[in-house]
């Protein structure tokens, strides 16, 4: 059963439950309500393919990020919208573009 079908949220994970040793790259914003990173590419073509890459996870988790390209960066910020912070989504969504972005790089 999805978590949309009987409408439940996500559970927030509480910052020291946040693996963020396993998450390289990423950091705990300010706020501690997201997972922020900035991904650095050669050109536009890595970082537009890296963005391209990220579409079948994204889409397999109904989890869409936050993010943004400037030519050869790509700056995002991952939270659980509908629960109001980090959840296990998004350390599962940060895992994946980490893993992506190797490929490209």
């Amino acid at each position: 059963m999805s978590t949309q079908a009987n409408n439940v949220k996500p559970a927030l994970l509480v910052v020291k439950d946040i693996p963020i040793n396993e998450l390289e790259g990423w950091a705990i914003s300010a706020d501690q309500l997201s997972l922020q990173r900035k991904f650095m590419f050669k050109n536009f073509e890595q970082a537009f393919a890296f963005m391209k890459n990220c579409y079948e996870p994204i889409e397999e988790m109904n989890h869409h990020p936050d993010w943004s390209n400037v030519y050869s960066t790509v700056y995002v910020t991952l939270s659980t919208h509908d629960s109001g912070g980090i959840t296990h989504k998004d350390i599962a969504l940060a895992k994946s573009m980490n893993q992506i972005f190797k490929n490209i790089k």
